[in-house]
Order: structure tokens, then C-alpha cells, then sequence
């Protein structure tokens, strides 16, 4: 897809976000907008997906196909939209986001068997090693699909993180993409003042990855260039961790830069005054 095309799906999906948090009064919508461009620009250009007829086709194991896992669950909203648009399960479904028997849980779950979910996510420090798990049965199997996952900036505070950043370098995992959510801000506060990270990257360089950093995290032509660079550098015995700094809230003004929207919804006069500002390009559900 083009470029603008790409970006008038990020703007349908941050008015679904913003949309979905507000139906049910709870959610997470600050780092679903700001990780909006990474997983459009995954899902509608970067992914090798199994596909049938132009939809994605989805089996459990991933076979011949790239693998997406979201460790920091709590930003549901931004995947579901994207599975949605991406045509992995009907777009209306989207209004029972967090709603009694829905399939769309505040953190995502397996056992509604939701098309595009592999794992159950949100218990934040356990994305890597799974993703890890992923990529490792990839090489045992000669699947050459490639393995990402996400993770946040908080969550680096989680000792299993660490676990799995010494195992990755250790076994030669270089079938493994990760991305950090650089976006400086947790459920309380900045990271600076909750658990400063210092230097992800000398840290992670340090344990034996290859860093790339992507500065604008919410430009999609930065973002595309960084996917693709990412890539270049697999199949050299290092995994690749690619430090992706994004805004908080961004597309909403009133949101963007503050932890307070971390896990706030929207009344009324604030969705009015958040969907004033993004634009309708594939139709409301």
C-alpha cells in the first residue's frame, strides 16, 4: 500500500480506538494510539501472512507465515482494530470491546478463539519468551516466517524480560524481530521517576542484539523504513531489538504526552472533541 493509504488506516484505527474505550468506559487508549503506525504499517505491508482470496487465513501454529505477539496486552484496542480492518473477524464486532461474553477481552485471550490471537497477553515480562518459543520452533522446522513481538517501555522493568534477552543472543535466535514502545510513560508516571531504564540500548546491545532505533515512531514512512532495515539485518546469529519512540495518546492532542490516558476513557465531550481531529477513511462500525 501507499504511504497515504496506510495513513488514512491509521486514522480509521485511532476512531476505533478512542471509539471502543468509550463504549464500554474502560481501556486502554494511550498506548494503543501511539503504537497505531506499528501495527498498521505490520499488518497491511510488512507481514507475510497466510492468506486466501485477499483475507488472512489463521491457524494456531503460524506455519509459513510471519507471527506478531503483543506482550503488553493492555493496548488490545489498536490490535483488534487492525485484525478487524485487516479482515481477520467482522468490523461491528468491534462494539462489544470489554463487554459481558465478548470475544474482544481488555487483554487478549485464547480461549475465545479470536482469529489472529495466539497467546494470552497482559501479565506484562512474558511476550519475549514466548516469541522466543515461536522463533526457535521456526528454525527446528525450517519455516523461514519471521517472529515479532512487542513489549513496553515499563515492562523492561520485568525481571523475565531479562531472562530471555540473555537467552535470544545465547541460542542464535536471528529469526526475531522485537520492538520496545518507547513512549517514557507507565501506569504511574513517567518511566524516569518510576524505574528509569536508562540506555535500553547500550543495555541491550550489551546482552548481544542487534539495536535499531526508529525516532519517529509515529511517522509511517520512518516507521516502514525501520520494518525494512530491521529485516535486512536477520540471519546473522543476533536477534534485532528496535527501539520505536511514540507518543502517548498521539492523534488526540488533549491525550498525547500524558500517563493519565494510560488506561482512561473518554465521556462523551472528549470523544466528541477526539474524533473532531481523525479522520473517518473506511467507515464507523
Amino acid at each position: 500500500m501507499e504511504i497515504e493509504q496506510l495513513e488514512k488506516v491509521a486514522s480509521q484505527v485511532r476512531r476505533d480506538i478512542v471509539r471502543m474505550v468509550h463504549g464500554c468506559q474502560s481501556g486502554h487508549p494511550g498506548g494503543s494510539l501511539g503504537c497505531t503506525e506499528l501495527f498498521v504499517a505490520l499488518y497491511f505491508e510488512r507481514l507475510m501472512l497466510n492468506e486466501q482470496d485477499g483475507k488472512p487465513v489463521f491457524d494456531m501454529n503460524g506455519t509459513g507465515e510471519d507471527l506478531f505477539f503483543l506482550s503488553n496486552g493492555h493496548i488490545s484496542p489498536v490490535w483488534y482494530s487492525v485484525l478487524a480492518r485487516k479482515g481477520y473477524f467482522p468490523v461491528p464486532e468491534l462494539a462489544t470491546f470489554r463487554k459481558l461474553n465478548s470475544r474482544l477481552q481488555g487483554h487478549p485471550t485464547t480461549h475465545e478463539h479470536l482469529e489472529g490471537i495466539r497467546i494470552a497477553s497482559g501479565s506484562l515480562g512474558q511476550g519475549l519468551s514466548v516469541a522466543l518459543g515461536a522463533a526457535r520452533a521456526k528454525k527446528l522446522n525450517d519455516d523461514k516466517g519471521i517472529v515479532h513481538v512487542l513489549m513496553g517501555d515499563g515492562e523492561q522493568q520485568e525481571g523475565q524480560v531479562w531472562e530471555a534477552v540473555t537467552f535470544a543472543p545465547h541460542h542464535q535466535v536471528d529469526n526475531l524481530i522485537a520492538f520496545i514502545d518507547l513512549n517514557g510513560q507507565q501506569i504511574d508516571g513517567p518511566t524516569v521517576k518510576v524505574m528509569n531504564n536508562l540506555d535500553l540500548g547500550k543495555k541491550y546491545e550489551a546482552f548481544g542484539w542487534e539495536v535499531i532505533s526508529i525516532e519517529e515512531g509515529n511517522d509511517m514512512t520512518a516507521v516502514l523504513k525501520g520494518l525494512y532495515e530491521a529485516k535486512s539485518r536477520l540471519g546473522h546469529g543476533r536477534p534485532i531489538m528496535v527501539l520505536l519512540h511514540t507518543g502517548m495518546g498521539f492523534g488526540v492532542d488533549f491525550m498525547m504526552g500524558s500517563h493519565k490516558w494510560h488506561g482512561v476513557a473518554p465521556n462523551d465531550e472528549q470523544l466528541a472533541a477526539a474524533l473532531a481531529q481523525l479522520e473517518e477513511t473506511m467507515g464507523d462500525y
